[in-house]
């Protein structure tokens, strides 16, 4: 792995030179970059994928929906089947919205979706609403520098930390580490639940180099206690060991870890994956009949396709470390509601 990056690093310098330069541009306001009289919060990363964007969108969608505010999400719609803007409605599947803004739609029912790689003519659409949302909420949009967010919410993984990783191709950051000054907060996420305070710390003055000014909060991943379809929930610890686990996730470790038994069987997929009809049969008669658990993610594009008795998915949540939680709340809250 170290002699393949030592080839790529070359190619890493070009890209984030061609990405700083775009940057440059952006900052001096060389490019048009569009700002929006209602609150806007970005979501993203520096790195590809697989930082927990999905629970931390949803925690805001849980947070600032407890404080009566109508919200929007807006999504590019990795792999979807459509082109344009799509405005989630009770009509339209996975395969129409992707699987991240589909999931959003179900389990948010006040909630405006929609799948638009082009971020500022969805939120000028939404302005023309009559009901206009009083937040917008935008996934995956660390890079996308069209629409100046005002508040902008940046990940980075547990043990896959941004400052200890190369640019593409030589590693997975679509920019340089200086592009967490743009961040308003830094929160890492995927922490083990028994962090300590000192390496978090220690983790804190890597971020500050990069960093100096920015809040940097820790979060871990919670697992919900039930598995769920669209009819039944059934208690993990009354589960028989003997179950089939599925992901099509970027990194599904945690999810098979946190449910492997001795002998389960594990069937793994690349991120954002499109289960073809070929797919289906093979999952089907690799499970013989047995029971299946997947990721939320996955099940909204798996659900209908495998029989509703045989498929369950397990919900997790993010969830902050240290007590944080309060802090992180009010950094939004104050930028949402700067009257509070």
């Amino acid at each position: 792995m170290k002699t393949i990056r030592r080839v790529l690093y070359p190619f890493s310098l070009l890209y984030a030179a061609v990405t700083g330069v775009r940057n440059f541009f952006y900052d001096k306001g060389i490019f048009k970059s569009t700002a929006f009289s209602l609150p806007v919060i970005a979501v993203g990363n520096l790195s590809v994928g697989g930082t927990g964007k999905t629970p931390q969108i949803e925690y805001l969608i849980r947070l600032l929906s407890n404080h009566n505010l109508k919200l929007a999400t807006i999504s590019r719609g990795y792999k979807r089947k459509t082109k344009g803007m799509v405005v989630a409605t009770p009509m339209h599947t996975a395969a129409d919205l992707g699987d991240e803004p589909f999931q959003f739609y179900s389990k948010f029912k006040d909630l405006t979706v929609i799948a638009n790689g082009n971020r500022v003519e969805a939120i000028q659409y939404l302005l023309e609403q009559p009901k206009c949302p009083d937040v917008v909420l935008l996934d995956d949009a660390m890079q996308h520098r069209k629409v100046k967010a005002g508040f902008y919410v940046m990940l980075t993984a547990y043990q896959d930390f941004f400052y200890s990783d190369l640019v593409l191709p030589a590693g997975n950051l679509r920019e340089s580490k200086c592009g967490a000054k743009r961040a308003n907060c830094i929160v890492v996420t995927k922490c083990p639940s028994d962090l300590t305070n000192i390496e978090a710390e220690r983790i804190k003055n890597r971020i500050k180099k990069y960093a100096p000014q920015i809040p940097v909060y820790f979060s871990a991943i919670a697992y919900y206690t039930y598995i769920y379809n669209q009819k039944d929930q059934q208690l993990l610890s009354d589960l028989k060991a003997d179950y089939v686990l599925l992901a099509g996730i970027a990194k599904p470790e945690p999810f098979f870890k946190h449910l492997k038994k001795e002998n389960t069987l594990l069937l793994r997929y690349p991120d954002h994956h499109n289960f073809t009809t070929q797919d289906i049969e093979d999952i089907k008669q690799k499970a013989s009949g047995k029971l299946i658990i997947t990721t939320e993610k996955d099940y909204v594009r798996l659900v209908g396709k495998i029989p509703q008795n045989q498929l369950y998915y397990l919900p997790i949540q993010a969830t902050f470390l240290f007590d944080e939680s309060e802090a992180f709340n009010q950094q939004i809250l104050r930028y949402v509601m700067p009257s509070i």
